[in-house]
C-alpha cells in the first residue's frame, strides 16, 4: 500500500483470524514527521491497531472519559500499486492522542474480503492469528488504565504479574520489564510494545527490528 500521503508505504502480512502486521517505512526521497518521531525513540513496534464496530459509539465513549480526539477519516489505500486502476482498501480510522504506550488506533475495515483471501492469509510457517500484544511497563497499572480506557474493555490480573485485557480477538498483555524478558527470551523487555505472539506450525522466539516475536504451535 501506498499512504495517500504519498510519503509513507507499508507492507502487510494478513492472518486467518482477521488480524495482521503493517510494516512501514519512507519512501524513497521523502520524508516522515510521524516515523522520524518513533524512530528517534528507537525501533520497534510503535502502534496497537483495534477493530472496532461503531467509530460514532467509540468517539462518544471516550469524550466522556475525557479524551479529545478528531472525527473518524475514511481512509482509501490501493491493494497492488502497480494497478492504479485496481481494488482500493478503505477503512475508517480513529486516532486518539498518542500516549507513554505509543499510538493506538482504532479502526473499522470496510473492504475485509478485498484484504483476506486465500493467498494472502496462507504462509510458509502455516501462521494463522496473533494473538498477543505484550507491553513491557514501569507502571503497569498507569499502563493498564490507559490501554483498558481505549479499549473499552476490563483488565485483569495476569499470571505473570501487571494486567491483561481480553478482545474480542486476542489479548493484550502489560507486564513489567522481567516479566517480558522471561516471555521472550534474549529480549530486553524494551517498553512499550515489546513483543507479539502468534499462533503458527512450531513453537520459538525471533526478533525483529526491536520486536520480540513468539511463534506458540496450536494446540
Amino acid at each position: 500500500f501506498l499512504l495517500s500521503s504519498g510519503r509513507t508505504a507499508n507492507r502487510c502480512v494478513m492472518f486467518r483470524d482477521g488480524g495482521y502486521l503493517e510494516l512501514m517505512a519512507k519512501v524513497p526521497g521523502k520524508s516522515s514527521t510521524t516515523l522520524d518521531q518513533f524512530l528517534a525513540i528507537g525501533p520497534g513496534a510503535h502502534s496497537l491497531a483495534l477493530e472496532v464496530n461503531d467509530e460514532k459509539a467509540v468517539l462518544a465513549r471516550l469524550t466522556r472519559a475525557g479524551i479529545v480526539m478528531a472525527d473518524p477519516e475514511i481512509t482509501a489505500r490501493p491493494i497492488d500499486q502497480s494497478r492504479p486502476d485496481g481494488p482500493v482498501a478503505r477503512f475508517v480510522v480513529a486516532m486518539p492522542p498518542d500516549s507513554p504506550d505509543g499510538r493506538v488506533l482504532l479502526i473499522r475495515h470496510l473492504t475485509r474480503a478485498l484484504l483476506r483471501r486465500p493467498e494472502t492469509t496462507s504462509h510458509p510457517n502455516a501462521a494463522t492469528a496473533l494473538t498477543e500484544a505484550v507491553y513491557s511497563s514501569d507502571a503497569p497499572a498507569e499502563t493498564m488504565a490507559r490501554m483498558s480506557r481505549l479499549s473499552g474493555r476490563p483488565a485483569e490480573p495476569d499470571p505473570a504479574g501487571g494486567f491483561r485485557i481480553s478482545l474480542s480477538r486476542g489479548t493484550i498483555r502489560i507486564l513489567p520489564v522481567e516479566a517480558v524478558s522471561a516471555i521472550f527470551p534474549g529480549s530486553r523487555g524494551t517498553p512499550p510494545l515489546a513483543g507479539i505472539t502468534i499462533t503458527a506450525a512450531e513453537s520459538r522466539v525471533v526478533h525483529a527490528g526491536g520486536l520480540a516475536i513468539r511463534f506458540v504451535a496450536a494446540d
